[in-house]
């Protein structure tokens, strides 16, 4: 390829940087790795899920999973992040 040529990855993540799309690129990522990654019980129970300033925001309709899924919020995220690729989001909250 000479200096001009480019792949379509290329391309497109040049398209997404200059628009500034790449992070709610990562962001929609994540939220769609959410029941891959927790499995079909607790996505069963999630009703909505959304990232506002690097927090992911879960409403679960389980105040007991709601609460033991408290314990393991700072290895969520990390699993969380490495599907997506990126330090997308800090912190969980369950609401």
């Amino acid at each position: 390829m000479n200096n001009n040529q480019r792949t379509i990855k290329q391309a497109i993540d040049e398209l997404l940087k200059t628009y500034q799309l790449d992070g709610k690129m990562a962001e929609l990522k994540l939220i769609n790795s959410w029941e891959k990654i927790m499995g079909g019980m607790i996505s069963k129970h999630t009703t909505d899920i959304f990232i506002r300033n690097k927090y992911l925001f879960v409403k679960l309709d389980s105040a007991a999973l709601r609460q033991e899924l408290s314990y393991g919020k700072e290895k969520i995220v990390k699993m969380l992040n490495d599907a997506a690729g990126g330090h997308v989001i800090e912190q969980i909250v369950f609401q």
